[in-house]
């Protein structure tokens, strides 16, 4: 399967199962509209590509693009048979625990219009996770790692730093316990910024491997949708602080976290907005919410959010070469070596690989799950994971997904969210269309901007 797209000036051919990306000449790229898959190079250049052809080129630039093209396929660059779906048919997959999203607390100090989270309650009470169940959680997943030494603790609300305190606990503790038991923990904290102060940075720039700080970028923007329990806005309060931050961290290892909305669908102004405030890691998500809410993105935005992605794609490139770079999350892409095989077919490990953990100690396939009690998983005092539910989620893959078996993309989106094609489908294996749409622009954008810096 081989996907061609024009981005950037740039003519681009991607072999989706070699995963090679090839940037073509103009003749290379009409050529390949006649070449038929499964394609079987040939000695000479058939003639039907000849006489299509004729009108625009001579017969000696056919046949040399010609011979280019069957250079590729038979370097396996170029129209590369599947060799996945042999794995995903015989996969035995024996998963273990590797990561966890805690979510330390079920309250907020801010009451964000768009929270699928219910405002931090997540159809429950308020609450805030004790660290005997923080304890508890660690040694589960200890006892469910297996042989993996690395463990990722993600923790989450909510807001986190109304916790804090329980965080450090939690974090000290597996720590200890990772030296007893060969185990290295690797910590994130996301948190909406109000709370934080000198104390708390310390502790986060010397226990935390990343940091996740959320703010919608402009000012109008991120008040409009992220306001506190009173109404007024967060902005003025989080900017100097998550600045301040992201200096001590040296502008890495963490992430401004936007969601853009109905509201911005030019949310290249809020990109640019946040590099301007000096950050270097940026991420900016589209929401994902029912049709009927006023904020929610909906399939009429769509050919707007897909031209705005290209005038992203080429403002970073713009800074790019200018030397005001900045990573943008859904525009970092390795195409020398990217994710396993394992990773390519089923993505995130959400309901075997990775969990959710409420206050209560319940267990969730992953924190959008969280409430939805059908998929409670179990509970970290017992210590057992309903089984039916994970392998529903195991055995969940691209290939099992009919939508995904003929997009380009499937590799690098991995099959897309779990939790948005149930919460729109109602099944894991339906992706969120509005999503897969997104995705393969990004992708595109993506591979072209990775072009333009080799070519650079």
């Amino acid at each position: 399967m081989i996907h061609k797209y024009k981005l950037l000036d740039l003519n681009i051919v991607m072999d989706v199962y070699s995963g090679a990306v090839h940037v073509v000449d103009d003749i290379v790229y009409d050529m390949l509209d006649y070449c038929l898959e499964p394609f079987i190079p040939e000695a000479v250049c058939p003639q039907f590509i000849i006489d299509a052809m004729s009108d625009k080129y001579s017969k000696e630039e056919i046949s040399e693009s010609y011979s280019d093209i069957c250079e590729l396929v038979n370097l396996g660059q170029l129209f590369t048979d599947d060799c996945y779906e042999e794995i995903a048919k015989n996969w035995n997959k024996q998963s273990v625990v590797k990561a966890l999203c805690l979510h330390i607390a079920h309250d907020c100090n801010l009451r964000c219009k768009y929270c699928f989270g219910d405002t931090g309650e997540y159809r429950g009470g308020r609450c805030l996770m004790s660290a005997e169940t923080g304890k508890k959680a660690i040694d589960f997943v200890i006892n469910n790692s297996g042989s993996r030494k690395n463990i990722e603790i993600d923790y989450f609300g909510g807001e986190p730093l109304m916790n804090f305190d329980v965080v450090k606990e939690i974090t000290e503790y597996a720590k200890e316990e990772g030296k007893k038991h060969g185990k290295n923990f690797r910590f994130t904290i996301t948190t909406n910024g109000l709370l934080l102060d000198e104390a708390k940075k310390k502790y986060i720039n010397e226990n935390m491997s990343n940091v996740v700080l959320s703010i919608d970028g402009r000012k109008e923007v991120n008040d409009r949708m992220r306001y506190r329990i009173d109404g007024s806005g967060s902005y003025d309060t989080i900017v100097p602080k998550y600045q301040d931050l992201a200096d001590s961290r040296n502008q890495t290892n963490y992430y401004v976290r936007a969601t853009f909305t109905s509201y911005n669908l030019d949310f290249t102004k809020d990109v640019m907005h946040l590099a301007d405030l000096g950050f270097k890691q940026t991420s900016v998500e589209p929401v994902v919410a029912p049709y009927e809410e006023d904020y929610a993105l909906r399939p009429e935005h769509l050919p707007q959010i897909l031209d705005e992605y290209e005038k992203l794609a080429k403002e970073y490139v713009k800074r790019y070469k200018d030397g005001k770079w900045f990573n943008f999350f859904h525009f970092m892409i390795d195409l020398d070596q990217g994710p396993c095989a394992i990773k390519r077919l089923s993505g995130c490990g959400a309901g075997h690989e990775y969990l959710a953990i409420t206050p209560q100690g319940d267990i969730y396939p992953c924190h959008q799950f969280v409430g939805n009690e059908p998929f409670k998983m179990g509970t970290v005092y017992e210590g057992k994971l309903n089984q039916d539910i994970v392998k529903y989620f195991e055995n969940s893959n691209i290939y099992t997904k009919d939508k995904c078996r003929d997009c380009f993309a499937k590799f690098y989106c991995s099959g897309g969210c779990s939790a948005n094609a149930y919460n729109f489908n109602k099944d894991i294996n339906k992706p969120y269309e509005l999503a897969c749409e997104m995705e393969k622009k990004r992708v595109e954008c993506a591979i072209a901007i990775a072009a333009v810096k080799k070519m650079s």
